[in-house]
């Protein structure tokens, strides 16, 4: 692994060319990347930590950026979800490989609302609805034992939509910090923060690479 590398070519990121509101910014980047038809664009690594401070993480899909935050849903009795509700500190991390391009989110995680996670969940396809109901994340399970509980559910609701589990929905992730990296040659690489202040705005920073 010491011999792997690779060098970054990109033209680099100029706080000209940033959008004053972060999350605008981050909507971009994430546009771009859906629109350049990248594998898993939304795809991000969230970090929790436990009571106990240890830290654990795994990549979820980030489902929207709207009402102050980005949000996701997953299973509330799940580790993360068990984590999130006795310390509610999280971060996530995306990394745009193609683009040279990282972005860094650090925030509080709040459930969204019953309604939200409703409409979201019948969205979902069949199948997917089916798993979610009957797994039991984070715990152990047999292939066969979820396997048969899919054909239970499959029998007792043939059809979309299946009722959503109380043990499923959202969060949404209000952040305080939030870091845009673009790769440069010779790792001198472009980097900015922004950071909430008391009144709502953001002070916007170059961080050394």
């Amino acid at each position: 692994m010491k011999d792997v590398r690779e060098e970054y070519h990109a033209d680099g990121l100029t706080e000209a060319s940033l959008h004053d509101d972060p999350l605008e910014q981050a909507r971009r980047w994430v546009d771009e990347a859906i629109e350049a038809a990248l594998p898993l664009p939304n795809a991000m690594t969230l970090a929790t930590v436990s009571a106990d401070g240890q830290p654990s993480s795994r990549v979820v899909l980030l489902k929207g950026i709207e009402a102050g935050g980005f949000t996701f849903f997953t299973h509330y009795d799940s580790r993360k979800g068990e984590e999130i509700a006795v310390n509610p500190k999280v971060s996530f991390t995306m990394f745009w490989q193609p683009f040279d391009r990282q972005m860094i989110v650090i925030g509080e995680a709040h459930k969204v609302d019953q309604q939200e996670s409703d409409s979201y969940f019948a969205s979902r396809p069949y199948a997917s609805q089916i798993s979610a109901a009957i797994s039991p994340q984070s715990r152990p399970a047999s292939r066969a034992w979820l396997e048969d509980e899919v054909a239970r559910l499959e029998q007792a609701f043939p059809s979309a939509p299946v009722p959503r589990p109380a043990q499923w929905g959202g969060y949404r992730i209000v952040a305080h910090e939030i870091q845009f990296w673009h790769g440069r040659p010779s790792r001198l690489h472009d980097r900015f923060r922004y950071q909430r202040q008391e009144d709502g705005s953001w002070l916007r920073e170059r961080l050394a690479p």
